[in-house]
């Protein structure tokens, strides 16, 4: 009776009994996944959504990842393999927008470029 007393006061002390062999989600890694594949998508639109998105992801990552060195038996695998995808969707994410980024900077230029050489003074 004394045990069943220790384990009520425990569920009402702010203990929560899992249930055998259930590890709980790395704190982050499911928002770093989410955050690394919006980067990609987001990439596409002037390239600064995903590299700030892809940089958020990277961070959460990278805090996931040091969260399950830490304890690694306290949390699932499967939160690991979800915040290493989150990294390098991420670091997908921030390569891409920068290219995109690159990429309108030289259109930019070319358009300079090609309206520096335009006879502008046959149009007066």
């Amino acid at each position: 009776m004394d045990n069943n007393n220790f384990n009520q006061q425990q569920n009402q002390g702010g203990y929560q009994q899992q249930p055998h062999g259930y590890l709980p989600p790395v704190p982050n890694a499911t928002g770093a996944l989410v955050l690394g594949i919006l980067s990609i998508v987001f990439s596409f639109c002037y390239g600064i959504i995903g590299i700030i998105l892809g940089i958020v992801g990277l961070v959460l990552a990278n805090k996931a990842t040091e969260m399950h060195e830490m304890n690694p038996g306290m949390y699932s695998q499967s939160s690991l393999s979800n915040a290493k995808a989150g990294k390098i969707t991420s670091i997908i994410g921030l390569v891409l927008g920068a290219l995109v980024i690159l990429y309108f900077i030289f259109i930019l230029v070319m358009l300079g470029t090609l309206m520096g050489d335009f006879p502008w003074e046959e149009f007066r």
